[in-house]
């Protein structure tokens, strides 16, 4: 198993088949993944982790993908949207606080049109100067993003989910396709955005050859951003009764990633801490190097649950943007409030 990740840390890929026998094999190479996974990342940032600000701004979503607590067939979510005022508010705090780079995350919302979204970009830019601004608002058409671009937005989070067509109808409705999701992720980084991917670890059916399939995607895309975490369930899903992803196979897949990306910016993610008090510190112990406190406003942070249990729901901004650097500090890692761009991703008028 040592050779195999010896072998990934010099080649960036191996085999499907040599993948899963790694995947099935974790525990005997779990710590040398992990400590060549540190050597790696710490040779590009150091003991830098950079953190973004998270802003869910809207928890209406015309999908129903059968995973999602704000899918919309669930009508027992209580649903809202922040207005621009609040959006620039909320961005307003987290600047004062250190944030150089906002996320702004979302449902995919009919109510905010194309020109309503590039307008809340463009105040955005305009009252912080400097600050990079990370959109995660699904699939739109090539013309939506190019104008998001032009408007001033730098990067986008658009996870996949799974590369295998099966099982992306399995976690889906009908009306939902691999390849629009695919197409959209190439068409993000046509247009010049610092792009990132990702996938459920754990979900409902998934199988460690899908697993294998991720880690090839991920490869033949060459992102910017991977983010991947456990699968939790929400109560009001058709996967409520599904057993939740394991910790420490997600662990083992940022891992992988990390060798296979060096550069890449990986999130030691929410659902991590959500299932492992320390998920997030073992995240970042196996080779992820981005942390995203929430600045959702408290009364919208508990109506925007994506799984059952997530942590952090009734935390001021304030709170969760300092537990993040104690936390970080308790494992000898430093918070970088700088942009955090992509190495040699230089800042750029779009």
């Amino acid at each position: 198993m040592l050779s195999l990740i010896d072998r990934l840390e010099k080649e960036k890929i191996l085999t499907a088949a040599e993948f899963v026998t790694l995947l099935e094999n974790r525990d005997e190479a779990r710590d040398y993944l992990f400590a060549r996974a540190r050597a790696v990342r710490d040779s590009v940032f150091g003991q830098d982790i950079f953190i973004r600000g998270l802003l869910e701004f809207t928890n209406y979503c015309k999908n129903d993908c059968l995973y999602c607590g704000i899918r919309r067939g669930n009508r027992a979510v209580s649903r809202y949207r922040l207005t621009p005022e609040e959006i620039l508010e909320r961005c307003a705090l987290g600047f004062e606080l250190g944030f150089r780079t906002f996320v702004l995350q979302g449902g995919e919302d009919p109510f905010f049109t194309a020109p309503k979204v590039a307008s809340i970009v463009r105040e955005i830019k305009s009252a912080f100067p400097g600050v990079a601004l990370t959109l995660s608002l699904g699939e739109r058409s090539r013309e939506t993003y190019e104008l998001w671009r032009k408007a001033g937005a730098d990067r986008y989070l658009l996870r996949h989910e799974t590369r295998n067509e099966e099982h992306y109808s399995a976690l889906h409705p009908p009306e939902m396709s691999l390849a629009s999701r695919l197409s959209c992720l190439f068409a993000l980084k046509e247009i010049g955005y610092q792009v990132g991917c990702g996938f459920m670890v754990g979900s409902p059916s998934q199988t460690l050859a899908n697993l294998a399939e991720d880690l090839l995607f991920v490869k033949e895309l060459s992102p910017h951003m991977v983010g991947i975490g456990p699968f939790i369930p929400h109560r009001d899903t058709p996967f409520r009764d599904c057993p939740a992803g394991d910790v420490e196979l997600t662990l083992f897949l940022l891992g992988l990633i990390r060798l296979m990306e060096p550069l890449a910016l990986l999130p030691a993610t929410t659902a991590l801490g959500s299932l492992d008090p320390l998920g997030r510190e073992k995240g970042v112990m196996a080779g992820a190097n981005v942390l995203m406190p929430i600045l959702t406003p408290p009364g919208a942070r508990e109506k925007y649950l994506l799984y059952d249990n997530k942590i952090c729901v009734g935390d001021a901004a304030e709170t969760c943007r300092f537990c993040v650097q104690r936390r970080m500090e308790g494992i000898g890692r430093v918070i970088n409030v700088s942009r955090g761009d992509y190495p040699g991703f230089a800042p750029q008028s779009p």
